[in-house]
């Protein structure tokens, strides 16, 4: 199984298709259950993924469509040997500032206890990280969102014990944040080996204008889809 750790908040764990904490149960064709496809549960149980991938994850909120099954459907006929199968470790919740991923914190550990468990079954290939919405309402979070990522990616690469492993983030969409631009060009500015970096900009938002809706969900998770296969699987005859 090729491994991807999902992570970061609430875009990532999914708000498509949410609308006043209910979730319409839309699940696009891009995005139905595949046997190809499994994710880890929170009992770390392999089991078939479907939506909503974060259900028992971020349990606090309502989890809707994210992009992550997209992201494998998309790259699931680029595999090789042919027949492989991808699997999916949710960890994102939704609301989570940087800090409450720094190494020691409940989340941090959570994520890399799930990422340990999942390797016992196949070779973990990236983490999908899109978080940074709940640091841009603070000028000193900001300030600091940069330096805080570049830790963060060093801490998981180091306690995994995979200096190279990819890193693709997602550079916020536009939010109703007063700092979003500065996280952005946080993010945008990142320079790290193996780091490769999304732009959600100009994806359609729920009415919230927080959340992407279902369909730029898919949109996103076919861009991570590219944006591995670009970057990180060799290149096919």
């Amino acid at each position: 199984m090729r491994i991807f750790v999902l992570s970061g908040q609430s875009n990532m764990a999914g708000r498509g298709g949410v609308h006043h904490r209910h979730w319409d149960g839309v699940v696009p064709p891009d995005c139905a259950p595949c046997p190809s496809v499994l994710r880890l549960s929170a009992s770390l149980d392999w089991v078939e993924a479907r939506e909503p991938l974060h259900a028992d994850i971020d349990m606090a909120k309502t989890c809707g469509v994210g992009p992550g099954m997209a992201f494998a459907r998309a790259i699931l006929p680029r595999l090789e040997p042919a027949g492989s199968g991808v699997g999916l470790v949710p960890c994102a919740v939704g609301g989570t500032a940087i800090r409450e991923w720094a190494r020691g914190e409940h989340l941090y550990d959570q994520m890399v206890r799930r990422a340990r468990a999942a390797a016992d079954c196949g070779e973990i290939e990236a983490v999908l990280w899109y978080q940074g919405e709940s640091d841009a309402d603070s000028d000193a979070a900001t300030a600091a969102y940069g330096g805080n990522l570049e830790r963060l990616i060093a801490n998981v690469r180091e306690d995994l014990g995979m200096p190279q492993l990819p890193f693709i983030q997602v550079a916020l969409a536009s939010g109703n944040k007063r700092n979003i631009e500065e996280v952005r060009k946080a993010q945008l500015d990142i320079n790290l080996p193996n780091v490769v970096t999304v732009d959600a900009i100009g994806l359609s938002l729920n009415e919230d204008h927080l959340h992407l809706t279902t369909e730029s969900q898919v949109k996103l998770g076919e861009m991570l889809a590219q944006a591995y296969m670009s970057n990180f699987l060799p290149a096919t005859c």
